[in-house]
């Protein structure tokens, strides 16, 4: 009969809780992996942490090779196919041509970013000496002049879409509340949202213009004349996803808890606090989501159209510059725009998860 070392069976037991401690850790931050679109990082820990590497490699195949080699395809044919069609502005640029004018408005971005900090330091050094000279009366804040850059019409753009969403949401998540409650609420809200969700923002941007400029007529700071046009069309494309799913989400609650709340004779502010949104979080986020993705679009086009600082005024001005670089720098822009909106979607997902139980993606 062999002995049993008890040294040696409590070094397996420690080295065991260590793994599934360590395993518990990995488990935890995947649900993060899964909100942020890196679920390809979980079955990577799990193989170097000895988890049947075999199995993990397949879930790395898939969810980090087959990504990455549908891009590479993309990529070549892109390089392939991009120099044989001739458009106005010459051939589509391939990926190589794309990536140098990428790294050309990064660096005419710094630059930009270097003489407006260099405007900035001569202005307080004038004003300085004024104040030295007690001459107070000629301080002055004047104002960079110089074309913004291109990580500045990206900001102008972000900033205006969640201002507008933001604006969108204030205004659609109580009216679904409302129209789900009441059925006579619902009556008089639907055809509304019928008639003017399918409208264009096209169709919206000349009306909110016009609007604007009759009532306000600023046109230096944050809210400028320019920014409230975009947000305010921005709000007006992209309310509806949300009240609508609030409203579902609302009117489906558990008929058991509805009855619940007129037993405690729970007052409306506790039956919408308490029962009402923690049961129709799921579905208002999903209409969130889906709004902040409208909202999204809509801006870029509103931004062309009007000729609104942002990423749509960007795209315009390259394509009305019709230069030799313009297409490469329109392609620059368009990734930018579908990397960001997947960003945005991103947020609000993860916003979602620490939220509400849904497990939704």
């Amino acid at each position: 009969m062999t002995a049993i070392d008890p040294d040696s069976l409590n070094q397996d037991l420690e080295r065991e809780a260590r793994r599934a401690r360590l395993f518990t850790r990995i488990n935890t931050a995947d649900k993060w992996f899964q909100v942020l679109g890196l679920a390809w990082i979980t079955p990577i820990l799990k193989a170097a942490a000895g988890d049947n590497p075999r199995a993990q490699f397949k879930d790395i195949w898939r969810l980090l090779g087959v990504p990455l080699l549908a891009i590479a395809i993309f990529l070549m044919l892109w390089a392939t196919m991009a120099p044989k069609v001739q458009t106005s502005l010459g051939a589509i640029p391939g990926p190589g041509a794309v990536w140098t004018e990428t790294v050309l408005l990064h660096k005419d971005a710094l630059a930009k970013a270097d003489k407006k900090a260099a405007h900035e330091e001569r202005v307080d050094k004038r004003n300085d000496r004024f104040i030295a000279q007690g001459k107070p009366e000629k301080v002055k804040d004047i104002p960079y002049t110089g074309s913004p850059s291109y990580y500045e019409q990206i900001w102008t753009s972000i900033k205006t879409v969640f201002f507008g969403f933001l604006i969108a949401s204030a205004i659609a998540i109580p009216l679904g509340i409302l129209a789900g409650l009441s059925p006579t609420a619902n009556a008089a809200i639907n055809p509304l949202v019928q008639i003017f969700k399918p409208v264009s923002p096209l169709a919206w941007l000349p009306i909110v213009t016009m609007v604007v400029s009759a009532l306000y007529a600023t046109n230096d700071g944050m809210f400028s004349k320019s920014f409230l046009v975009s947000a305010i069309t921005v709000t007006l494309c992209s309310l509806w996803p949300t009240l609508i799913n609030t409203a579902l989400g609302v009117a489906s609650i558990d008929k058991d808890l509805v009855n619940v709340s007129k037993v405690l004779k729970m007052n409306t502010w506790t039956k919408i606090t308490k029962l009402v949104l923690p049961s129709a979080l799921p579905l208002i986020f999903t209409g969130l989501r889906l709004s902040l993705g409208v909202g999204w679009m809509v801006l870029i086009a509103a931004e062309m159209l009007a000729q609104n600082p942002g990423l749509g005024k960007f795209v315009w001005d390259e394509f009305q510059n019709g230069s030799s670089q313009s297409l490469a720098k329109i392609i620059v822009a368009v990734l930018t725009i579908g990397v960001i909106g997947f960003l945005l979607d991103r947020v609000m997902f993860a916003l979602q998860s620490l939220f509400t139980f849904s497990n939704n993606r």
